[in-house]
């Protein structure tokens, strides 16, 4: 489920302890992970059994709130919210191997409670496994092709203007919701703890294998804007900053 402010963020970031970083990091995957969560159980109960109703009002919470959040956590920790956007910009060496690990495992961690939070706002048991079954070739084609737009999204906005990128990342992944078979996860975090919520917007344990299409799709993004992005000898490189990521987002 992605830096955002105008100019670079390098002077911030760096004047943010590294706990406080993580906490960041883990306040805004676990608030992602609610609303992802909340919003599919609210909109199920109110669509009255009209799953593009609900889906509508989980796709417009989501998208909403990551552009708040990333604008929100941005500043402080790069609002990764995403092991695949952490892999991307740990590859860029713009944050190192150890911080990485660290912020992948506060993701996962805070993901699941996110999860927890919404069951407890909704007195839905807290402790579930989904049963949804989200498995198949399209389903991990719509992934990878997912994961591929929100990392292309988070290099291009960045590289270019980089104010616009958590607007840029929250309309990807809306419109993500409905483009993609699968309803844009792009993110191991979300999916591993989506496995915990037999609600609205959660999936089947044995479906989470697709996580390997995400991986995939972030690694080609990377390759391909990696080249697509790079400047020709000699031109200006624009300052953007280390840890600068759109992060994403993901949902």
């Amino acid at each position: 489920m992605n830096a955002s402010e105008a100019g670079s963020l390098e002077p911030p970031l760096l004047a943010f302890s590294f706990a406080r970083r993580l906490t960041a990091e883990g306040l805004g995957t676990a608030l992602l992970l609610a609303v992802v969560i909340g919003s599919g159980i609210m909109g199920e109960r109110l669509a009255g059994g009209n799953d593009a109703i609900a889906l509508l009002g989980n796709t417009l919470a989501t998208g909403a709130a990551l552009v708040v959040l990333i604008a929100v956590f941005g500043p402080i920790s790069g609002a990764h919210f995403n092991p695949v956007v952490t892999l991307a910009f740990a590859i860029r060496r713009e944050i190192a191997p150890a911080a990485a690990l660290a912020y992948v495992a506060v993701q996962l961690v805070a993901a699941v409670l996110g999860v927890w939070l919404a069951h407890l706002m909704f007195a839905e048991p807290i402790l579930q496994v989904s049963t949804k079954l989200r498995a198949g070739p399209a389903q991990g084609l719509s992934e990878f092709v997912a994961t591929f737009g929100l990392v292309a999204t988070i290099l291009g906005t960045l590289r270019f203007r980089p104010a616009f990128t958590p607007m840029a990342v929250g309309l990807y992944i809306s419109a993500a919701y409905w483009f993609t078979a699968s309803t844009s996860f792009a993110n191991p975090a979300v999916t591993l703890a989506r496995c915990l919520s037999d609600t609205f917007a959660g999936i089947a344990p044995a479906s989470a294998l697709f996580i390997a299409a995400q991986i995939a799709g972030a690694l080609v993004a990377l390759a391909v804007f990696g080249w697509l992005l790079k400047e020709s000898h000699g031109a200006a490189k624009p300052r953007l900053g280390r840890g600068s990521a759109a992060r994403l987002s993901s949902r």
